[in-house]
């Protein structure tokens, strides 16, 4: 299981870093849009496009931040960690899924299997956290029974 929850781990790491470059991306190129932005004969075109590219890139800024966020709780898991209790770190596995308690980056696959990548803080990270194997809860009109908790 130590060898799942270190794939599980990396791939988070892997979907933080593809959404930075993405982030940078699109900051770098509202940048290089303002700058190159030129005073047309329509007047006010010209401050209108900068005041959009100063928003877009302040709305991407924004999203680094909160991406960092995620960065620095994925750094306080240590994959390796045991225990029979969910917390940030464990794959939990129930009749409706298999989750990975660590940050929302949604679906990945180890081995051919799928997992959720979740947040504690997400609504079914929260019904998670705290529960051992054979525990049951419902969430979305569904009954859940955890299977194992690693």
């Amino acid at each position: 299981m130590s060898k799942l929850k270190q794939q599980l781990y990396l791939l988070c790491g892997d979907y933080i870093k593809k959404k930075e470059s993405e982030i940078r991306t699109v900051i770098a190129e509202a940048q290089d849009a303002a700058n190159n932005e030129t005073k047309s004969s329509a007047g006010d075109k010209f401050e209108t496009g900068r005041a959009i590219m100063q928003q877009e890139i302040e709305l991407n800024l924004e999203r680094l931040s909160e991406l960092n966020k995620m960065k620095q709780t994925l750094e306080r898991i240590i994959p390796d960690q045991k225990g029979s209790m969910a917390q940030a770190g464990s794959v939990v596995c129930t009749n409706n899924g298999s989750y990975y308690i660590a940050i929302g980056a949604g679906q990945l696959r180890v081995d051919g299997k799928l997992f959720y990548a979740i947040s504690v803080a997400s609504p079914i990270g929260a019904k998670l956290a705290g529960q051992k194997a054979g525990a049951s809860f419902t969430w979305n009109g569904k009954q859940y029974i955890i299977d194992s908790v690693a």
